[in-house]
């Protein structure tokens, strides 16, 4: 797997102050996708030992609430196993922090991946510029959902955050 990028002290993609991995790889193609620089899988750095080690170093920090999966789509075919494996060992290292991830597949699509229960929340379904709204919290339009999925477990109902 490739990332194209590492946010330190990011407010935008989730709770609190976070750390975001944006993968490379998406075939969704979402027009007017305010990343298409990550579409391509071969883009951006490997993503190695090195880069792990550093997200640790700076997951240990007590004002980071946790960490952000976006790209790209860190559920791409070829992201899917390197990203969920990765989700579990952040949330074994750093129980308490949580695991936030972008995808334009829906929940339905992916909840039964190996690994999604260390996932917290989700915001799930493509990026629809005809259903852009820049008031939407943590979401780029209206068709997406901010899905609690520690709620949704426990309920078997799909919960959003915030009760939206």
């Amino acid at each position: 797997m490739n990332y194209y990028n590492i946010t330190y002290d990011d407010m935008l993609n989730g709770e609190g102050l976070r750390v975001v991995l944006w993968v490379c790889g998406c075939d969704h193609f979402c027009p007017k996708c305010h990343n298409p620089g990550t579409w391509d899988e071969n883009g951006g750095l490997p993503f190695t030992e090195e880069t792990k080690q550093e997200i640790f170093s700076y997951m240990q920090k007590d004002y980071v609430s946790g960490i952000t999966f976006s790209g790209g789509d860190p559920l791409y075919k070829n992201n899917r196993g390197t990203v969920l494996n990765f989700a579990k060992e952040i949330k074994e290292k750093f129980p308490k922090k949580d695991i936030w991830l972008y995808t334009g597949f829906m929940y339905e699509e992916v909840f039964e991946l190996p690994n999604f229960e260390y996932i917290d929340v989700l915001v799930d379904g493509e990026f629809k510029i005809d259903l852009f709204d820049e008031k939407l919290y943590w979401k780029g339009s209206s068709n997406q959902r901010v899905i609690d999925l520690v709620k949704t477990r426990e309920t078997g109902k799909i919960c959003i955050l915030g009760g939206e």
